[in-house]
C-alpha cells in the first residue's frame, strides 16, 4: 500500500512525528498532503497510526482518521454530503482494496 501511495504521479508530502516503538508495538502520528487520483483534489490528511510487529516486520497498521474531512477534500460535494456514512466509507475501502490488487498484480506480488 505505501509503495503504490508513494508512487503516484505527484507524491506526497509527508510529515511524521511522537514516534514510539519496542519489539512489539509502536505508535506515529503522521501528516500526508497530496492528490487524490481519482479527483485531482488536494488533501491534508492528519493521521495517528498504530503498528504490530513480529520478527522485525509490521504484522499490522492501523490508520485512524477522520474520515469525513478526508472525504470533504477528496471528493469535494459528494464527501461533505455522504463522508460520515458507512456506505462512501466501505465504497472507498473497496476501491483502494481494487487498486492494490491492480498494483500488486502489475507487479507480480502476492498478498499478504
Amino acid at each position: 500500500m505505501w509503495r503504490m501511495f508513494c508512487q503516484g504521479a505527484k507524491p506526497p508530502a509527508i510529515e511524521f512525528r511522537d514516534i514510539q516503538a519496542d519489539e512489539r508495538t509502536g505508535r506515529a502520528h503522521w501528516e500526508a498532503r497530496y492528490t487524490f487520483p481519482a479527483t485531482g483534489r488536494k488533501v491534508h490528511n492528519i493521521i495517528d497510526a498504530e503498528f504490530e510487529f513480529r520478527d522485525g516486520k509490521i504484522l499490522r497498521h492501523r490508520d485512524r482518521f477522520d474520515f469525513h474531512r478526508w472525504s470533504r477534500q477528496a471528493l469535494g460535494p459528494t464527501g461533505l454530503l455522504l463522508g460520515w456514512t458507512p456506505f462512501l466509507k466501505n465504497k472507498v475501502r473497496a476501491m483502494a482494496r481494487s487498486r492494490l490488487g491492480q498494483f500488486m498484480k502489475e507487479r507480480g506480488v502476492s498478498g499478504p
